[in-house]
């Protein structure tokens, strides 16, 4: 099987979570009402291994209320989709192509030599993050060194594959009409992601917040260096927060409610979603009193199912839209419009 898995002897209930048999407990995130299900293949599953604790976590930021909530996200492959009209889609790092092909080749150069080394096990945490900051910082220099501006990125978002999953636009104007913050983690590129928002969506989210690595540009457009310390993939983490700028204000609409850095860190209860399991890092800063983890397994379900499984509170197999994280978040904040 290619990217389907199959369950032999599932519950499934009506709104299509899937829990396998060997779970004990028949109650289900979703509320659904469960019924057997034998021999159930489908392209969109969703796993719970635990359903007992996660019935406890969602009653305890329930009666917490939204002002205690906030959800953090990784960006690629977890708002963005995996794959793209049958091919693998575009990162934010990956769709940028510079004027000169020359700095596109020595980016890609630069991949095929770390991507590797990122996730060796035979490497140490602590020389891994080295790798990785070296990586990075090769990466940045090639961009400075390549003259990128800021026209080069727009040009990149539109000509790119990327998409957000279905859902994703309704789940943030969810959060964002209840005033809770959403914070995109990414070692990608903030500026990228917020171009990929302005083309793909069209429209301004003012409870989102981007963390990510932050270009400067001159007068002209060009960009000349990047801000505060490198973000990659084994430290994007709540520690980053300093570098987080509010979606709008990069936009010009200072309308509406803007969340300070401190506000945000007194709200213990967390929603965090990644696609991988490296991604349950980004709320090592904050000291969280619940947190449900949600989880994207893409790709390599088989190999991977068992380890999601217990590190995520739920996994949704398949490339899954979004549409069972907005019916969670509607548990959670119910009632309003």
């Amino acid at each position: 099987m290619s990217n389907r898995l199959l369950f032999v002897g599932t519950t499934i209930c009506s709104n299509r979570c899937f829990i396998p048999h060997h779970f004990t407990s028949r109650s289900c995130f979703c509320s659904g009402t469960l019924r057997n299900q034998t021999n159930m293949e489908s392209d969109e599953v969703v796993v719970v291994a635990h359903p007992h604790l996660l019935d406890t976590k969602i009653a305890a930021i329930r009666n917490a209320g939204p002002p205690k909530l906030q959800v953090i996200a990784d960006f690629d492959a977890t708002l963005t989709k995996y794959r793209v009209n049958g091919s693998r889609g575009q990162s934010s790092h990956g769709l940028l192509q510079q004027e000169n092909p020359e700095y596109n080749n020595k980016r890609r150069e630069l991949f095929e030599y770390y991507h590797p080394l990122e996730f060796s096990p035979a490497i140490p945490i602590e020389q891994k993050t080295k790798l990785m900051e070296e990586w990075w910082g090769k990466t940045h220099s090639l961009l400075i060194e390549g003259g990128l501006t800021y026209d080069g990125i727009r040009q990149s978002v539109a000509d790119s594959t990327i998409a957000f999953r279905e859902g994703v636009v309704e789940l943030f104007e969810f959060l964002e009409k209840r005033d809770i913050p959403v914070l995109i983690f990414s070692a990608g590129l903030a500026d990228i992601i917020e171009e990929v928002l302005r083309q793909k969506v069209h429209r301004l989210f003012k409870n989102v917040k981007i963390v990510s690595n932050r270009m400067v540009f001159d007068d002209n457009s060009h960009l000349v260096s990047f801000k505060g310390k490198t973000i990659h993939s084994l430290n994007k983490n709540e520690h980053a927060l300093d570098m987080a700028a509010p979606l709008h204000e990069q936009l010009g609409d200072l309308d509406g409610p803007t969340y300070e850095n401190a506000s945000v860190k007194t709200r213990r209860n967390v929603i965090l979603l990644g696609d991988h399991i490296g991604d349950l890092r980004m709320s090592d800063g904050l000291n969280y009193e619940n947190r449900i983890s949600v989880g994207f397994l893409n790709d390599n379900v088989e190999n991977s199912i068992d380890s999601y499984r217990e590190a995520f509170d739920v996994v949704y197999l398949n490339d899954a839209p979004m549409w069972g994280v907005v019916k969670l978040v509607s548990q959670l904040c119910p009632g309003g419009d």
